[in-house]
């Protein structure tokens, strides 16, 4: 990695220098833009709209116009502001690492120390884990001050910029200041479709589909030319329709089910996805209402009328829930 920006950490008379590298990186394919009749290249120029002359990168200024006069604001000026020549990125202050909204978290970079002894940048880093706190700090970066949280990531620094207060939107949805009624069952079935979805993050398990498929896409064409059947590439996918639940009740217990099947058939050993097949069709029972319960009682009669072996009324408890699982 290559550093971006090279300064100190402050916080009262402790000074920690140190250098600033991106911690994020972008995979997406690389594409252009062409004219779609011949396939050629389409290129922005930069044009000078009095001279009618393209203009080298190099030659660009920045301005600001009011409407009335316009300002012309050369590399010098912006270099010459107090903020943009300072090499410090201040602490403000310490907060409670759950005071830090997520929806303003935005670029993270790495803090690597940039001295001979690495011992100020430790003894940071192991009081902010201590304390359980995150450092509040200000400093400019690329002709813009900036506000970011300063916390740690296994044995590194993190400086996670923030945005301004005033970036964040108001949510103002007037739907929401309706009275809506969740009955005790509702959110039994709701927690209960949670838990079988519970899981530990790894992100190291999710991979971006879209650019994969992509890149499967480009290869075939590279492959086959136009005349790729992307039907044959990808297989015939049904587009997914969204819309409003009817039966909130039902689509919940429809859910739950399906996802105890899924995660039943996915274990070791056909053992364990009967045990949990039988138990989400004992949880399903639960939720029965008093007549379902009674033709649940009658189809249990039936079935104890014939002689069946023990496996094979294990097989019976688990089809249910699969059939279930399945209409849903």
């Amino acid at each position: 990695m290559r550093s971006i920006w090279k300064g100190a950490l402050t916080f009262g008379l402790v000074n920690v220098p140190v250098k600033v590298y991106s911690a994020t990186e972008d995979h997406d394919v690389p594409l252009h833009q062409v004219h779609n009749a011949d396939g050629g290249r389409i290129r922005y120029q930069r044009i000078c709209e009095i001279d009618g002359e393209v203009v080298p990168y190099a030659d660009i200024d920045r301005a600001y116009d009011d409407g009335e006069r316009t300002v012309v604001l050369t590399k010098d000026d912006l270099a010459s502001l107090p903020s943009e020549r300072s090499r410090e990125i201040d602490v403000v202050e310490f907060v409670p690492s759950d005071q830090i909204d997520l929806l303003t978290l935005d670029k993270a970079y790495y803090l690597e120390p940039d001295s001979s002894s690495p011992k100020s940048y430790v003894l940071l880093r192991k009081t902010l884990e201590q304390t359980d706190r995150t450092a509040i700090v200000r400093f400019s970066l690329r002709q813009k001050t900036r506000l970011a949280a300063l916390r740690v990531r296994d044995d590194v620094l993190v400086l996670q910029t923030l945005l301004w207060a005033d970036e964040v939107r108001e949510a103002a949805f007037p739907s929401l200041d309706e009275s809506v009624r969740i009955s005790a069952k509702e959110l039994e079935l709701s927690a209960s479709l949670v838990e079988s979805f519970s899981s530990d993050f790894d992100p190291a398990s999710f991979t971006d589909e879209y650019q994969a498929e992509l890149r499967t896409l480009i290869d075939a064409k590279l492959e086959q030319g136009d005349a790729l059947d992307t039907s044959e590439t990808f297989g015939e996918q049904a587009e997914k329709e969204g819309g409003e639940v009817i039966d909130l009740m039902e689509a919940l217990r429809a859910s739950v089910e399906r996802s105890r099947a899924a995660r039943g058939a996915s274990g070791s050993g056909a053992a364990s996805a009967t045990r949990a097949g039988s138990t989400a069709t004992g949880d399903h029972a639960s939720d029965e209402t008093p007549a379902q319960k009674a033709s649940g009682k009658k189809a249990s009669s039936k079935k104890s009328a014939n002689a069946t072996p023990t496996g094979e009324k294990a097989r019976e408890k688990k089809a249910p829930g699969r059939k279930s699982a399945k209409a849903s």
